[in-house]
This record gives C-alpha cells, structure tokens and sequence, in this order.
C-alpha cells in the first residue's frame, strides 16, 4: 500500500527493566501500565518507544514486554504479558489486531458499518484509537511510543478493515510535538471527499467529521443505548440532554418519536444534530435548545414541560481524582432535574462516562436520589460499553448507562 507519507520511523532498543515488588506484582495480573516510581532498575538512556524487558526480581524470567515512556509518568505502556515467548514485530501487531476485529464480528453481521477497532490498552495497544467511519479509517494517537512502530500497524489495520482512506488525529500533547512530522487531521492513505463522513448504525443513517470532530469525529460507545431509546420512543416525546451530535435524538426521530428536543451548550453540535435527523426519514418534530443544561433543564421545568423518555449524557465530569466530589454533585443535581422533567409512566436515561467515578457508585447515587423524591420507580436496565469497547482492567471501564421507568 502506497501512503500520502513518509514515516519517519525512529531507531529503537531493547531495555532491561526490574519493577518493585509492587509494580511487578500488577504487571503479572495483567495490568498495562507501570508507573515511574515502581521502576527499581532500567538501562541507561531510555528513549520513548524501546521495547521494555521486565524481568521478575528474583528468577530472572520475563513476566511481561512494553513500550517506554519518557514523557508520561505511566513510564511503561505493556503491549506482551510474557506467558509466551513473542518477537514484537509487524506479524505480532497484525495478529494483535486480528484477534481485535473477530472480536467485533457480532456487531458487523447487523446493518452497522462504524466500530471502534482498537480500544488503546483494552486491545492491547496504549495510547492508540482506531475507529471505522464506513470507509474511513481514523487513528488517533495519544502517545509517541508508537511512532517507530507506527507504518506496519497502519498497514495492517488498512488490510484489515478494508479502510480506503485514513486520517490521523492527534492528542495535544503530540501536536506540540517535535519528534514526528505528522499533523492533526492529515489524510495518510487514499483520498477523503469529504471531511464529514456518512455511516450507518443499526439501520440509522449519522454522519462525523473525522477532521475537526471531537475525538475521531464521533461517540461510538453508547451505540448499543442509542438503539435501546430508539426502540423506547415510538410515537414518544423525547428530552435528549448534552445531545452533541444527536445520537440519541436521531435514534429516536427514526423510530418514530412524536417530538424530540436536542439540548446541548455548543450551537455547532446542534447543527450536527439536526443534520443527522434529516440523513433519516422521520414525521414527529425535532427541537433544538443551545444553553447550559443545567439553567436550561430549570427552565424547562419552570414552564411545566415533562417528557416520555429523558436522557441525561454528560461529558466526564472528573478528569482528575480531586474532581470526583463535585462530579457525583453534578451527577445529582442532573439526576433530580431529570427526574421532574420526566412524565408519569416515563423513561429517565442516566449515564455517565467518567472512569474515576465507579458504576456501583454512580448506580448507588441514582438511587439515593430517585428514593428521596416520593415517586415509585424500577430500575429497568444497567449497561456499559458496547461490545466494539471491551474491557480488559478496572481503569479501562468508564461508561455506565441507568434506566429509570417510573410508575406514577
């Protein structure tokens, strides 16, 4: 394959490395990342992107292979938990993401061509993204580790998913860098038309734009709750919060709802949005509101309006552990808006996308909010990521999805 680049791939060497008692013991349990001040031992002059050899302390066996680190105090990204003996080459990448795509297989036998086919360390690849817009392959990197690694796994993600183009975004850390030559939104193979690319999700026509959209131009994991609303909405009105680009609202109108109103702070978003609906055929109303959710859900409600289904998807609200108390605060606060915006016999859709705040946690505050408002509810559903998002550690998880039917 023939790519619009030339890779400018950095030499690399082999380190020896020897972890705390601590650190070892996480790397033999299968987690992926070691910290700085677990490393005990490590050849001189590490560069980022060597391969790391983590030996145990005391017999002096393998127990695990990544990539270092320079700039991240995760010094260590693990791509190899070392049962078996591998060569790190282009055959292990391929292979790596071979078993990733079967992985996904279930998903692409219904009417959907958009996956995620590398979820970063879940899949075994830290720092990286890989997502599939119909032809449209959008790799997003977070960490230069994978800089002299990076041309054979393009290629066997291009061999793979049979992408005809693709587009490399990058985190800001690396767009400030300058130890590559890469650039944000660069189309690296074939030819992009359009930087707004239409997709199909389970019958549902979206569309993102792999250019300049957040992340690789769009939201994938919820895919599997998307439908679930949709399927919830017939002849419904639907209140769709933090809307973004629609992708709860679009379900909706396409199943039929009465009316849907897509709230979101950011008037681009919105325009998405309702580009998105019209991608459909759909006969109920489709509204828009550009504020903050939280004075504009007050408002709502000041005017008396209640919704058959509300769905409620915040952005992360704690980026740092020191965020968590004011987040769950966040959380409440939306839940108990959500709550008097939902009508009798309503559907209210809670969910929430950060990883330091826990399922079982944000489950539990849900609950304590909805027993303290007097109105009988049943908790119809819990779901997390969909199946293109596996998760293979704790850190990993982060989506979490509630739903509330209430009976009165």
């Amino acid at each position: 394959m023939k790519f619009n680049i030339n890779f400018n791939t950095p030499e690399t060497k082999n380190l020896a490395v020897k972890l705390s008692a601590k650190g070892e013991q996480f790397v033999v349990k299968g987690h992926p990342w070691v910290f700085s001040n677990s490393i005990v031992k490590i050849t001189d002059n590490a560069k980022t992107g060597d391969l790391a050899i983590i030996f145990s302390k005391n017999k002096n066996k393998v127990i695990g292979l990544g990539l270092y680190d320079g700039n991240s105090p995760i010094r260590i990204k693990i791509i190899h938990n070392a049962e078996t003996k591998v060569k790190i080459d282009a055959d292990f990448f391929h292979h790596k993401i071979e078993l990733a795509y079967n992985k996904r297989k279930d998903l692409l036998r219904t009417n959907t061509n958009s996956y995620r086919l590398l979820f970063g360390e879940n899949d075994g690849f830290p720092g990286l993204i890989a997502d599939v817009y119909n032809t449209v392959l959008v790799v997003k990197l977070y960490s230069e580790i994978w800089l002299p690694y990076l041309q054979a796994i393009l290629e066997s993600l291009q061999q793979t998913s049979k992408a005809e183009t693709i587009v490399m975004r990058l985190s800001r850390g690396l767009q400030n860098s300058k130890n590559h030559t890469l650039k944000d939104g660069e189309v690296i193979f074939g030819i992009l038309k359009n930087e707004v690319v239409e997709f199909v999700e389970h019958n549902v026509n979206f569309s993102a734009n792999v250019i300049k959209g957040h992340k690789t131009g769009y939201f994938l994991d919820h895919r599997a709750n998307r439908k679930r609303v949709g399927e919830l909405s017939k002849g419904k009105k639907v209140l769709d919060v933090f809307s973004y680009a629609g992708g709860f609202s679009v379900h909706a109108l396409a199943n039929d709802a009465s009316e849907v109103t897509s709230l979101d702070i950011s008037k681009q978003a919105l325009d998405m949005a309702r580009a998105n609906g019209k991608l459909n055929k759909y006969s109920g109303q489709h509204k828009t509101i550009s504020g903050d959710a939280f004075e504009e859900m007050k408002l709502l409600i000041e005017k008396g309006k209640r919704y058959d289904v509300v769905v409620i998807d915040p952005p992360s609200f704690a980026k740092q552990q020191s965020e968590v108390d004011l987040a769950k605060k966040k959380y409440a606060q939306l839940a108990e808006l959500g709550i008097m915006l939902t009508s009798k016999n309503g559907m209210l859709v809670l969910a929430s996308c950060s990883s330091r705040v826990t399922a079982q946690s944000f489950f539990d505050l849900n609950n304590r909010v909805l027993n303290a408002q007097h109105r009988l509810f049943e908790i119809e559903l819990k779901t997390k990521h969909d199946s293109d998002h596996p998760v293979s550690f704790a850190e990993g998880a982060y989506l979490k999805c509630g739903y509330y039917r209430f009976l009165e």
